[in-house]
């Protein structure tokens, strides 16, 4: 189904399946008197909560979005994003605050399956874009979140034959700074840093994770567990979680940016993690996504990795790497998983 935001008129559409009906849940919920909207976390790094947001703050994180893309009035965009999450929620907002177009599709990890049109923009997960491929060509403004574009995913966008118009961004933010606060370029040009918004603030703590202060979003200052390097008032780049940092033998072993290595030669999706060691505290361990390839693991000894600490003391295939319902990996589940069948 197609919502005009320019002529809207909820009790004129249909709302059929069980998605749209959830999309019609929060339009009501969106244009009544109540000043709030309930939202709900992901989960992926701690537990689910559920906490209030003001309207006006979500209206002023799509004024940011739309005019960084420079979309306008008219324009087609994809919902294909869970409407319980922020992330599926901001599309809804965008749309109605630059009068889009607004395509309902059914969550998915093809979402673009029934596309035959162009479309001016769309936010997905990378597992939609890595099964979306062949029809990225019909989007002009794509951004990626919920988890990090790996390597191996943007290789993969590079070979596609895409035109300037088309671009692609990856996407940084929380539920609390409503769905993302920067975005970095991957297509056409391929950027190492984040840009933030206009009127967002960042600073490094003393562990050196990320300050963010955007008062048009979040009235409080944020304090992230994210270790990022700033390269200017508006730029930075993430290193990684610090509390994904696995300790072992008494070095400090960040696991996103050897998770990146490693799919630069590899398809599968992979994590490092820590598990207890006598003598080590912690002993890395890598989990690959899939079938036991001895093929995989000749290609993963022949890494070079830069400490000898990072190279993996072990390897484990598991067959699905647990996520959120919203496309994350759950590293605390994927590491129960891991805990009972060792």
């Amino acid at each position: 189904m197609l919502i005009d935001f320019n002529n809207l008129n909820i009790n004129n559409l249909s709302f059929n399946t069980e998605f749209e009906k959830k999309v019609k849940i929060f339009l009501k919920e969106w244009f009544s008197e109540i000043p709030v909207v309930d939202v709900q976390t992901s989960g992926s790094t701690g537990k689910p909560k559920i906490f209030e947001i003001e309207k006006k703050k979500m209206l002023n994180s799509a004024v940011m979005t739309c005019n960084f893309l420079g979309l306008k009035e008219g324009d087609k965009a994809l919902l294909c994003l869970p409407v319980e999450y922020i992330s599926g929620k901001m599309m809804v907002v965008r749309s109605q605050e630059r009068k889009l177009k607004l395509i309902i599709a059914e969550p998915s990890l093809k979402p673009l399956e029934k596309l035959d049109e162009e479309i001016d923009f769309c936010a997905m997960t990378p597992l939609q874009v890595e099964n979306s491929l062949d029809k990225l060509h019909l989007i002009k403004n794509l951004i990626i979140g919920g988890a990090a574009t790996s390597e191996s995913l943007k290789n993969k966008i590079l070979k596609i034959n895409l035109s300037a118009s088309n671009r692609i961004f990856e996407t940084y933010g929380m539920s609390e700074t409503l769905s993302h606060i920067g975005l970095k370029q991957l297509m056409p040009e391929s950027e190492d840093f984040f840009t933030v918004f206009e009127n967002v603030t960042i600073s490094l703590d003393e562990r050196g994770c990320l300050n963010i202060y955007a008062p048009n979003v979040n009235d409080e200052e944020l304090q992230t567990n994210d270790l990022v390097e700033i390269k200017n008032d508006n730029q930075f780049r993430f290193l990684g979680r610090i509390d994904n940092v696995i300790n072992s033998g008494g070095a400090k072993i960040f696991p996103e940016p050897l998770e990146a290595l490693v799919k630069k030669e590899i398809t599968n999706e992979v994590i490092f993690t820590g598990l207890p060691d006598e003598s080590l505290g912690q002993k890395l361990v890598l989990i690959i996504e899939g079938s036991e390839s001895d093929e995989i693991v000749n290609k993963i000894s022949e890494i070079p990795f830069k400490k000898s600490f990072h190279r993996p003391k072990k390897i484990i295939f598991i067959k699905e790497i647990p996520r959120t319902p919203n496309g994350k990996v759950n590293r605390l589940e994927l590491h129960k998983l891991v805990d009972e069948n060792i």
